[in-house]
């Protein structure tokens, strides 16, 4: 990979950009609750050659959301949960309305 390749995955969400201790700064929370939520299944992080945790912008995004909820007192393992299905939802209501536009005939000039 070229150093024009690298900086081009910068605007890439889904690029593993940081290391846990900094995706734990970032968050300001613990290596051990990225951990946490790693062992949930939340956020799967992917591996440096190394066997380091890489973490991307949306897993970021992911695991704050789960922080917020801990920090207002939810159990994190129910924290999980609780983005998981909201996830799922937000899934399930996309394909609702996708599937909706392409099914319902458009009328003209009604």
């Amino acid at each position: 990979m070229t150093a024009d390749d690298s900086f081009g995955r910068l605007d890439d969400d889904d690029y593993p950009a940081y290391t846990m201790g900094r995706a734990a700064e970032i968050l300001g929370t613990t290596q051990g609750f990225l951990r946490a939520i790693g062992d949930a299944r939340l956020i799967t992080p992917l591996r440096s050659a190394g066997g380091h945790r890489r973490y991307s912008r949306y897993q970021l995004r992911i695991a704050a959301r789960a922080r917020e909820l801990v920090d207002q007192g939810t159990p994190i393992e129910a924290a999980c949960r609780i983005i998981i299905l909201e996830d799922q939802l937000e899934e399930a209501q996309r394909l609702n309305a996708e599937h909706h536009r392409t099914t319902t005939p458009h009328t003209a000039g009604v």
